[in-house]
C-alpha cells in the first residue's frame, strides 16, 4: 500500500509501523494499527515538512478517513474490533480489517 503510493519506502518507517499490529505492540489496545498505519501514510503524502507549512489537507483527510474506518467497522480502537471480529456482523480476521482499511484509504486517496 505505502509503496504504491510513495514508491520505495525507507525500511526505517516499516520498522516503525510494524510495532502498530495488533493495537500498540500486540497489546490490543489504543487505536488500531491498520487505522494508525493509514493516517501515517496519510501524513506522508499531504502532511507538513517544515513548521509553517499549511497542514489543513492532511488533517482534513485524517479526520475524513477516521470517519470512514469507524462507519466501517464500528470502533477504532483494537480491542473493541478485535472481540466484535468473530460477531455474525464482524470482518472475520484482523487480516481483513486492514484489507478493508487499504480499501477505504485508497478510495479516499482516489478521490483527495
Amino acid at each position: 500500500m505505502g509503496e504504491a503510493s510513495l514508491g520505495k519506502v525507507d525500511p526505517g518507517a516499516l520498522r516503525m509501523v510494524s510495532v502498530l499490529a495488533g493495537g500498540v505492540g500486540g497489546s490490543r489496545q489504543e487505536m488500531c494499527g491498520a487505522l494508525s498505519a493509514s493516517v501515517l501514510l496519510i501524513g506522508a503524502l499531504y502532511g507538513r515538512s517544515q513548521l509553517g507549512e499549511d497542514e489543513e489537507r492532511a488533517r482534513n483527510l485524517a479526520a475524513k478517513y477516521r470517519h470512514r474506518f469507524l462507519a466501517r467497522f464500528g470502533e477504532t480502537r483494537c480491542a473493541a474490533i478485535y472481540e466484535g471480529i468473530h460477531s455474525s456482523e464482524g470482518p472475520g480476521s484482523c487480516s481483513r480489517v486492514a484489507e478493508g482499511a487499504a480499501e477505504l484509504l485508497l478510495d479516499l486517496l482516489e478521490h483527495a
